[in-house]
Order: structure tokens, then sequence, then C-alpha cells
């Protein structure tokens, strides 16, 4: 089993930052990706970024490239998802996950609006 608890989200206007955590607990697998996903209203939930245990895999949706930044430290359990240059359309429920092979785990979720 693996908890994950998400922390970070908020208002923000258009073209700004913000940085999103997420702290794990309970069995981490180093064969293990973390990263996040996010939810718009009236829409399905889409994969946004990740990242292996060791750091040398990642992902980024289309959208975010080049603006998001997905990072972890292991000696916290924690993965963290720098947002910068923010735009209303990355407004969503931001959901950690984490997943080994066929098993996944997801956070809460945080909110996050960008609106001027």
């Amino acid at each position: 089993q693996v908890q994950l608890v998400e922390s970070g989200g908020g208002l923000v206007q258009p073209g700004g930052s913000l940085r999103l955590s997420c702290v794990a607990s309970g069995s981490i697998s180093t064969s293990s990706s973390m990263g996040w996903y996010r939810q718009a209203p009236g829409k399905e939930r889409e994969l946004v970024a990740t990242l292996s245990y060791y750091g040398n895999r990642d992902y980024y949706a289309d959208s975010v490239k080049g603006r998001f930044t997905v990072s972890r430290d292991n000696d916290k359990n924690t993965v963290y998802l720098q947002m910068n240059s923010l735009k209303p359309e990355d407004t969503a429920v931001y959901y950690c996950w984490y997943g080994r092979y066929s098993v996944q785990y997801w956070g809460q979720g945080t909110q996050v609006t960008v609106s001027s």
C-alpha cells in the first residue's frame, strides 16, 4: 500500500508559477514511477508528467513541455511539479500518482486555478 498526500495548489494569475508537492508513505519500490495527472471540469483525467525512481526516465504531456518540471527527492519520498508560465487551460484538479507495473495509487487531488 502507498498513500499519497498533495499540497501546493491554489489560485494564480496567468503567467505565474506554482509548485506542487506530494509526499508518499508506505512501500515505495525502486522500480516505480511517480508523477502527476490532472482533470479539468467536464474532461477526462490526463497524464501531465512522470519520473522514474532514479530519475532516468521522464515523460511530459505536449501541452506542458517547456513549462512544467517534475522532480523527486527519494530521501523524503516526495515528488514535485514546478509549473511555470501557467495558462487558464492549466486549471484543473492535480492528482499525485504512483505506479509500479499494473499497481497504481492516487492522491486526493489539489485544485489549481489560473485566472486573472
